[in-house]
């Protein structure tokens, strides 16, 4: 199951003020569209721009870059026609000008679209309603099941392109196309932070919303065994340990170094390493475990996250770990990009019990501690 973004950004966003269009004016030392792009991080990502602002996209983390159409509609579909033939499963269609989505909200789209072929985000009304003009307040509206609509929205893939193909003109958003194909669209808890900026003081919302974030702290725990097998040496985070047997696995088997890139995933809501680097594929067969942190680390920097800190704890009887751990510890840093006192190896034994203690393998813990950039 494949999962791309589209993020839709070739809008003019007029009412926002300033010399160029909202989606490139900066938040918080950022484009508006860098957060909303690394609110994506780890999916496909395909970046809708307008033609006039394809030097500003150059270099954003974006897999595909199409340009719009005249209508947001039409922009919509030129990333869904982009994508078709990839292997997509499901879409998540999002405004360019929202670039506060929290992954808990992504996971319940995701969620969602186990039940059904579509999905999105939306809060009740809770304020009284009015009607009026020019002269005033002219009557009420019953708020009774009103909502208000957020993006991202979900989709089958598949089904959600043949709406759009389907569709003539244009439309407030996805859902309305959905709609008139005739699907069920499920809503979902929307998010109050999940603001899409339209007026200049919209910003300074945002600026104050990603300001409390910025101290948000995210644990993630990792474990990870491995057999021995014949050899005459183990890779255990990142250092190569002299050994009378090796570790068995489909990559270089360094069980250290795959519980911490589990650790930092999950501390991501990520998933584990078999999720990005799935043993089934042979490309990964004997690769070196730095390839897997490397990319947890750099997915963590996309998300808006550095590593506070991290400890890895190696359970075996052999090879004796303490001689090299500070070796450790320092490869450890460097693959990361973090400073040495941010990263802890140390070791224990079992007492002669359970599998590490008749020596037939070693196991390893991690946590990792990450905060927002």
């Amino acid at each position: 199951m494949t999962t791309a973004a589209i993020i839709v950004a070739a809008g003019r966003g007029t009412r926002a003020g300033g010399e160029i269009p909202k989606q490139w004016q900066s938040l918080a030392g950022q484009p508006v569209i860098a957060h909303t792009l690394a609110a994506f991080a780890g999916l496909m990502r395909v970046l809708v721009i307008h033609p006039d602002d394809r030097a500003r996209a150059s270099g954003l983390p974006a897999d595909l870059l199409v340009e719009g159409g005249a209508t947001r509609a039409a922009s919509v579909r030129n990333a869904l026609e982009a994508l078709a033939g990839r292997g997509v499963t499901r879409v998540l269609i999002h405004d360019g000008a929202r670039p506060l989505v929290a992954p808990a909200l992504i996971a319940r789209l995701q969620a969602a679209l186990d039940h059904g072929p579509a999905a999105a985000p939306a809060l009740a009304v809770t304020d009284a309603l009015w009607r009026g003009d020019a002269s005033g307040v002219t009557g009420t509206q019953d708020r009774s099941g009103l909502f208000r609509a957020q993006t991202p929205q979900a989709f089958d893939f598949a089904t959600i392109l043949a709406a759009h193909r389907a569709y003539g003109g244009d439309a407030a958003d996805d859902v309305e196309v959905a709609r008139a194909a005739g699907l069920p669209v499920a809503i979902v808890p929307g998010d109050e932070d999940n603001l899409k900026l339209t007026f200049p003081g919209d910003f300074a919302r945002a600026e104050a919303i990603l300001k409390g974030r910025s101290m948000e702290i995210r644990l993630g725990n990792g474990y990870d065994v491995h057999a021995f097998t014949p050899g005459d040496h183990c890779w255990l985070c990142g250092v190569k340990v002299p050994h009378d047997k090796a570790l068995l696995g489909h990559s270089d088997a360094d069980v250290g170094m795959h519980a911490l890139t589990d650790a930092i995933y999950g501390a991501l809501a990520q998933g584990d390493i078999g999720r990005h680097f799935p043993p089934s594929d042979p490309q990964w067969k004997g690769a070196a475990s730095h390839i897997f942190l490397r990319h947890a680390i750099d997915l963590a920097h996309q998300m808006g996250y550095r590593l506070l800190n991290c400890d890895v704890t190696l359970v075996c009887e052999r090879p004796k770990i303490g001689p090299h751990a500070e070796a450790m510890r320092q490869a450890l840093a460097a693959i990361m990009g973090v400073d040495l006192h941010r990263v802890s190896v140390k070791a224990t034994t079992s007492e002669r019990l359970g599998f590490t203690g008749r020596e037939e393998g070693i196991a390893a813990i991690a946590t990792a501690t990450l905060g927002m950039t």
